[in-house]
């Protein structure tokens, strides 16, 4: 996975019902856009994270 500053992180529900997550990615701190990332959720709170095979990104608009 490649993200830059401002890449939106999309986790999807790994169960039936849960609603997907979505946060900004407000830092990369791995070399060449690779993980782990510095992410702002939609819910307000910041973490660092590693995606998961279950997470995707998209791009800056």
């Amino acid at each position: 996975m490649h993200a830059n500053k401002g890449d939106h992180l999309v986790v999807e529900g790994n169960k039936v019902g849960l609603q997907p997550r979505e946060g900004e990615i407000v830092e990369v701190r791995g070399e060449h856009g690779a993980p782990p990332y510095v992410v702002l959720w939609a819910d307000g709170h910041e973490g660092l994270t590693y995606p998961g095979p279950d997470a995707h990104l998209r791009p800056e608009e």
